[in-house]
């Protein structure tokens, strides 16, 4: 083992003065946390640029090209490398190598140590690890060899992960291609179909509960369980778990769930059971003589409707649309069966998905069980 403050010198940035417009707009690349993601490995550009006079009079220093970069704050634990020179603000605690540690290693050393790090956060506004407390972390040292090798496992099985999550992203793109393909583009209805109001092709299902006791076993759907891209269901719990006594709608397999609170009104789901929502969103039952409802989550999923649903949540102080709002919706609707046929492909399609995504979860299995054998 050894501590990082013997193995690596640790440094933070600074941020120029906002209002001096010499210091800004610059050429010098001046990185901050919000730019890093989970994804984020090497960094070789920056959102904002400071110029020469802003950084010497800030008393910046360059980060050399290879320092490992740890956000220190705002939150703690984001990790990336710096794939060239640069500087940032002060919510980083970044490590610059010496010849005792290969930088990749400890990019994946520090990946792995998010929880660790944010349990080692002090204040009492907002949490922050200090330099010295940077210092004292210790990290597993085998001999520079060893440490490639390693980097060299984990980084295959990140990018196998990397490439099963692009797999279901263009699964996805598929999809959405396949609609515009079939319908054309809703804006100039550029097939011709027939303009047909809201209430006649779907409802919104009012039918509410508070028998929290009845249900308490129930799935539990609430807006942050909806991904925003797909309307892929996850993370909820049952109505019990939730705990949230406040009014739940109903829903089952023959409904949509939508939400109509901003900024998610184009989150929509599909469910394939029985359950309760949040009244932060509403079960669209479609009506089965002339819209498919695998069509319809679509349609309300697109750019169309969210342009039009917009307008109203823009001008309230509420961040919410209401059902006459919805209800005044009307889109060109495509004959039945060509919707069917529609959501016969989409069918086909996440059979594939499934498979990827049981694929990624075996991958992404694997690469945790690689971080905990090297990292504990």
């Amino acid at each position: 083992m050894a501590k990082l403050g013997d193995i690596c010198t640790v440094v933070s940035g600074s941020t120029p003065k906002t209002g001096v417009a010499e210091y800004w707009d610059g050429t010098v690349k001046w990185i901050t946390p919000a730019e890093l993601n989970e994804d984020s490995f090497y960094i070789t550009d920056s959102v904002r640029h400071i110029t020469e006079d802003g950084k010497e009079k800030t008393g910046l220093s360059y980060l050399p090209k290879g320092t490992v970069i740890l956000s220190s704050r705002a939150p703690i634990g984001k990790t990336a490398i710096a794939g060239c020179e640069m500087c940032c603000n002060q919510g980083f605690k970044n490590l610059i190598c010496s010849d005792a540690v290969y930088n990749e290693y400890l990019y994946f050393f520090l990946k792995s140590k998010t929880n660790y790090l944010n349990s080692l956060g002090r204040g009492a506004t907002f949490k922050e690890i200090s330099k010295s407390i940077v210092e004292k972390i210790e990290i597993p040292l085998p001999n520079i060899e060893k440490q490639h090798q390693i980097v060299k496992e984990l980084k295959a099985t990140r990018n196998l992960i990397a490439h099963r999550k692009q797999q279901l992203t263009k699964l996805d793109e598929l999809i959405k291609a396949r609609f515009v393909e079939m319908f054309g583009d809703f804006k100039s209805n550029s097939k011709g179909w027939s303009i047909v109001k809201f209430d006649e092709f779907a409802q919104i299902d009012g039918n509410m509960t508070t028998d929290y006791e009845k249900y308490a076993d129930y799935p539990h759907i609430g807006i942050d369980s909806i991904e925003k891209e797909t309307g892929t269901l996850k993370g909820y719990r049952t109505v019990k778990e939730d705990g949230v006594v406040s009014g739940k709608y109903f829903f089952t397999p023959q409904h949509i769930i939508y939400s109509k609170i901003r900024p998610n009104l184009n989150k929509v789901a599909l469910p394939d059971f029985e359950g309760l929502c949040s009244a932060d969103a509403y079960p669209i039952l479609p009506n089965p003589k002339n819209c498919n409802r695998v069509f319809l989550a679509l349609a309300m999923r697109s750019n169309y409707f969210l342009d039009y649903i917009l307008q109203f949540s823009a001008r309230t102080n509420l961040p919410k649309v209401n059902r006459k709002e919805i209800a005044g919706f009307s889109m060109p609707l495509p004959p039945l069966p060509l919707q069917n046929q529609f959501a016969d492909f989409v069918a086909e399609v996440d059979k594939s998905k499934v498979e990827v995504q049981k694929a990624l979860d075996q991958t992404q299995l694997l690469f945790d069980s690689l971080m905990q054998q090297y990292f504990g």
